[in-house]
Parts: structure tokens; sequence; C-alpha cells
């Protein structure tokens, strides 16, 4: 793995030499990668899944990017839509969603999860905002080294969003939502986890 990464770096630090890449940025990396990528070509970026829904990299992965003055660029940072609020059953996807096989989508955990989603909405209806605007107004608020990047196929949704940055949480609000249990189940399917450096 050492070496890959080294020559990755390499490649993209000459890259950069040459005035044909601007920047290097990292997808899914875990502290061990970052730190041998960082060193021999500073990392910009690291592009991970981070929302309330998921926050793994909460205790090894965040603490490096800081250390390290590495910006994060959350994924899914709505849950996959969970946090809208608008997922209410797995019937809503179609036969290629990939979620209908994910831990979290399934079984109990999506019975489970459904509670945190109505948590987030809950909130969003106090203080006159979406649940997905609530969900981004958190993320936001874990940093200014933190720029999220909520898929969409709409405008609406896209203004929705955007709109995000203007919601502003009390310190209680914050820490409500940040102490709502965790998600239940994976992130991924055992398959897809082996793939990833945790």
């Amino acid at each position: 793995m050492w070496t890959r990464t080294k020559e990755t770096a390499g490649a993209v630090k000459e890259l950069i030499t040459e005035g044909k890449v601007r920047a290097f940025g990292l997808s899914e990396a875990g502290p061990d990668t970052i730190r041998r990528a960082h060193a021999v070509q500073p990392v910009t970026a690291l592009q991970s899944e981070y929302s309330l829904w998921t926050r793994g990299i909460e205790e090894r992965v965040l603490p490096v990017l800081r250390e390290l003055n590495v910006g994060l660029v959350p994924f899914s940072p709505l849950g996959r839509g969970f946090l809208t609020g608008t997922v209410r059953s797995t019937d809503q996807f179609d036969e290629n969603d990939f979620r209908r096989d994910n831990p979290r989508f399934t079984g109990e955990n999506f019975q489970r999860n459904l509670a945190l989603a109505d948590e987030v909405k809950a909130l969003a209806t106090q203080v006159g905002a979406t649940p997905a605007q609530v969900a981004l107004a958190w993320l936001l608020a874990q940093g200014n080294d933190i720029a999220p990047i909520p898929g969409t196929k709409r405008v609406a949704r896209v203004e929705e969003n955007t709109a995000a940055d203007a919601v502003t949480l009390t310190a209680e609000q914050l820490a409500q939502l940040s102490g709502l249990p965790p998600a239940a189940g994976d992130t991924h399917t055992e398959a897809q986890a082996q793939m990833l450096e945790r």
C-alpha cells in the first residue's frame, strides 16, 4: 500500500510542478495513507463520507486532517437521502437503487434509523428550515475546513441545499444533533468495506 501511495503522490507532484494539476486530493483514505501521501506532496482535500448519519471519521481521520491543514469534502452529507425525511420505505427505491442492499436501509436498521430522521425533522420544524438544511447546517458548523457536496437531480434541491448556509443553529441545537444516537447498521456492505482503509 505504501509503495502505491508514494508512487501516486509522486506522480501528482510532478503534474503539479508541470502546471498540469492544481492540487492533490484523496478519497476515502485513512490516517496512515493521508500522512504518507502528504509527506510526498501536500494533500489539499480529502473526500469522505461524513454527516449526522456517518460520523466514523471524527475520531481518527478528522484530527489528522486538521493537524495537516487538509480540507474535508464530505459526500453523502444527507445520509444518502435519509436525513431529508422523505425516505419512509424501501419500496420507494427502484430495483437498481444501491440503497436496497445497504445495511442502513434494511430490516430493523431501517426502522431504527427512521427515528433519527424524525429527530432532524422535528428540529427543522423548530427553526423553520427543511431537514436537509438542518443536516447541512450542522455539518457546516463542524468547521470552516468542511465543504459538503450533496448530490441531487433537481434545481429546487440545489437551491434548498445552498440555503442551508443561512440556517443558524444555536449551541443547544447543535449539541442536540451531535448527541443523536449513531445510525444503525454499517455504511457499506461487507464487500465494500473491505476495499476501504478504516
